[in-house]
């Protein structure tokens, strides 16, 4: 299980935090309350507005960053999603991906009670 890989403390933080995960309607909405989304407003491709990066809660944004660092660290196929990422853009930008998909990984294993899966979550 995930929340046993990553650490007691940020287990506790991200289960606290989340409160009751039946308020997200989908994953989506969870991961974006988690701040694990870029804020873009386009239309059209055109540049509509910006703003709204600061909301959501601070504290999971927090946990899944130092998570994603944690699993790039010690599971090879997160580093290499890492390292996939990193190439095409920056180090943020990759260690925000990978944070993006702990969030989803998470959403669903509190959602349906599964088992974490490495090879679901970094393919």
């Amino acid at each position: 299980m995930i929340f046993r890989s990553i650490g007691d403390v940020l287990a506790t933080v991200i289960l606290l935090e989340t409160g009751n995960i039946d308020r997200f309607a989908d994953v989506g909405n969870y991961a974006s309350y988690c701040r694990c989304v870029g804020s873009v407003h386009e239309s059209n491709g055109k540049k509509k507005g910006e703003g709204n990066t600061k909301n959501g809660n601070r504290y999971l944004a927090w946990a899944y960053v130092e998570a994603a660092n944690f699993a790039i660290r010690y599971n090879e196929s997160a580093k290499k999603f890492y390292q996939r990422k990193k190439a095409k853009r920056n180090g943020v930008v990759a260690i925000k991906a990978v944070a993006h998909k702990l969030a989803r990984a998470c959403f669903h294993m509190l959602k349906t009670g599964e088992v974490f899966s490495v090879e679901r979550c970094f393919t």
